[in-house]
């Protein structure tokens, strides 16, 4: 059975190799676009699943693919790239990556990577946004009284505990910047006096919910909710 369709760009023909028979034996379909131009080409033309992008291109830079992919499509985009620093990392999130692994990578974090892709793709679709009823385990938001539950029992939060949960709640499985996370909570990134600020609400929101496993830690990045009870 069919799983979706992934578009590999990525230049190097052993990872092509190594990841179409990953995605072959794992029943995906998949396109391989050996440089930026047939990446864009086909991301607009398939309408992929998943995207999975090197930055190391040889006729654009990574960062701006996504940028042009972001342009027309909200398709899940996930960095497999050799380059390790953090700047790299946040200017991929930034631009609009949802993931990031680095090379060398193991094929079954990667398969890993593109199962919370799809997940987050299909709580984002058009009947699950409508709903005003969120849950991840056993936690409860309740949009439309404001309201937050773990095991049916009302929690309290601060108003911006509650905008940081709903923010990472909405983006469930993605990796969220700290500049971005201060941006969309305080409006600009001048509204929280510090990185360690954002962390004092984490912390305290972990607290309350009981539940340090929801939020994961991307040290030196940001911030991720993992979705519960599923691999």
């Amino acid at each position: 059975m069919n799983k979706g369709t992934v578009l590999v760009i990525e230049d190097d023909k052993m990872i092509q190799n190594l990841m179409s028979t990953t995605l072959e034996i794992s029943n995906y379909a998949y396109q391989i676009a050996p440089n930026a131009e047939q990446g864009i080409l086909k991301a607009a033309s398939y309408n992929p699943d998943v995207i999975i992008l090197d930055l190391g291109l040889p006729d654009m830079d990574g960062i701006e693919v996504i940028k042009k992919v972001r342009s027309f499509s909200n398709i899940p985009i996930i960095v497999v790239s050799a380059r390790i620093d953090n700047e790299d990392k946040i200017s991929a999130l930034d631009a609009g990556a949802d993931d990031y692994l680095t090379k060398p990578f193991n094929t079954e974090e990667l398969l890993a990577r593109i199962r919370v892709a799809l997940r987050r793709k299909t709580y984002t679709g058009e009947e699950t946004v409508q709903t005003s009823v969120f849950t991840n385990g056993n936690l409860k938001i309740d949009y439309a009284q404001g309201c937050v539950y773990v095991d049916d029992k009302e929690v309290h939060l601060t108003a911006i505990e509650y905008k940081l949960l709903c923010l990472l709640a909405k983006n469930l499985g993605k990796v969220l910047t700290h500049n971005y996370i201060k941006k969309e909570i305080w409006l600009d990134d001048n509204g929280c006096d510090s990185q360690l600020s954002l962390r004092v609400f984490v912390t305290n929101l972990r607290k309350k919910l009981n539940a340090a496993d929801y939020i994961k830690t991307h040290i030196g990045i940001g911030y991720r909710m993992l979705q519960q009870g599923k691999n």
